[in-house]
């Protein structure tokens, strides 16, 4: 540690009269609602989200994205991403990490700050925090050594400026893990959310380790972590978990964690296929599997990431489902799933392995698939 209206699976494609209009004809006239319908939703309450095909727009140069491992907003709105470079032929000199406004132009780009901060080779995850300030961490897969539970070279987070400055790092390049119990080292972390109103840092350490851990976000110091059911974290061998069998006692490559307005905080246990929630103590309060029924009969619901609405009380979750590449939204408070969107494909609005998710200040969804992805998209909620 180191200080320093085209609908296809629900989804809509935005600006149909626009397309038409470039097409040399007036976009059509549009009919009167009816004087008794609805009125449209105040909050993505009702899974209706639309893509917006125009971004975001063209990257500079020659720049390709590799898998994109990380989505965050910042509080101008601008979204960011983590990305790797090494994971698509062409990428190797598209910076890491980019930032979008939201005409979904770049407006920062960076790596490797040098310094007093490392930099892994596989990224996973990006968070940035109520002073603007951009975490990322690394980990998430091979390579590592099965024997020893060990990382070569990535099993750390960094916090880091706007400007891509080093300020501080938790965990060491290249050490790996001693265990899902260890105060001063990570194992293969792979989401970060920070709690403006503690400044402490938590971390869904997940790959190796079974654990959620927290740190004071200013300087490092290890304040506490926890396992499935606030039990204390144990790396005991377990056998894959399939649905109808009892609820593990264990984390199985906790994916996210994500902090509501009340102080819950939410962990994608995603080899369990369950969401857990908690205090920020780490105390146990209520779980769900996600079920979500898709059209062909199959429950999907392997959470691999969370987000929320921006109604005051932030009743809705929206879910990233990497497994049957669909996001579902949740009723926060009974977590159940009230709709579903997407399909796996290459066309927008489709998903290739939709890994990271945020939610911008006006409702609209930012979703990054990862694997053959390689892509972010913006969905826009409304009617």
């Amino acid at each position: 540690m180191r200080p320093a209206a085209n609908t296809v699976g629900g989804v809509v494609i935005l600006a149909l009269g626009v397309i038409l209009a470039g097409c040399g004809g007036p976009a059509p006239e549009m009919p009167e609602p009816a004087a008794d319908a609805p009125p449209p939703p105040s909050r993505p309450s009702d899974g209706v989200f639309h893509i917006d095909p125009y971004w975001p727009q063209d990257l500079p140069g020659d720049w390709l994205l590799g898998n994109v491992v990380g989505v965050a907003v910042d509080s101008s709105d601008n979204v960011w991403i983590t990305h790797r470079p090494n994971s698509q032929r062409g990428a190797e000199n598209t910076p890491p990490v980019i930032a979008f406004d939201q005409a979904g132009a770049v407006v920062a780009s960076w790596g490797d700050p040098g310094g007093d901060c490392d930099w892994g080779t596989q990224a996973h995850g990006i968070y940035v925090d109520h002073e603007d300030n951009v975490w990322v961490g690394f980990g998430g897969g091979l390579p590592y050594d099965l024997s020893t539970r060990a990382t070569t070279d990535n099993a750390l987070v960094v916090k880091l400026t706007p400007a891509g400055d080093c300020l501080l790092q938790v965990g060491d390049f290249g050490f790996g893990t001693d265990g899902s119990n260890s105060t001063m080292h990570l194992g293969q972390p792979t989401d970060i959310w920070v709690d403006a109103e503690d400044n402490e840092v938590y971390i869904s350490d997940g790959y190796t380790n079974r654990r959620v851990i927290v740190f004071d976000a200013e300087t490092g110091e290890y304040r506490r972590h926890w396992g499935a059911y606030g039990n204390t974290p144990d790396d005991t061998p377990t056998p894959p978990w399939s649905r109808g069998d009892p609820s593990p006692q264990q984390f199985s490559t906790p994916h996210c964690v994500a902090g509501a307005n009340d102080g819950m905080v939410y962990v994608c246990d995603r080899g369990n296929q369950r969401i857990q929630v908690f205090q920020k103590d780490g105390t146990f309060v209520k779980e769900a599997l996600v079920d979500a029924a898709l059209g062909n009969g199959e429950v999907g619901g392997n959470p691999w990431d969370i987000g929320f609405s921006t109604d005051a009380g932030q009743s809705v979750m929206v879910v990233a489902d990497g497994r049957t590449h669909r996001v579902h939204t949740l009723n926060r408070d009974t977590l159940e799933a009230v709709a579903s969107f997407g399909r796996r494909g290459r066309w927008a609005g489709n998903f290739e392995s939709p890994h990271s998710l945020a939610v911008d200040s006006m409702g609209n969804l930012y979703v990054g698939d990862t694997l053959d992805g390689r892509r972010v998209q913006r969905f826009v909620h409304g009617q």
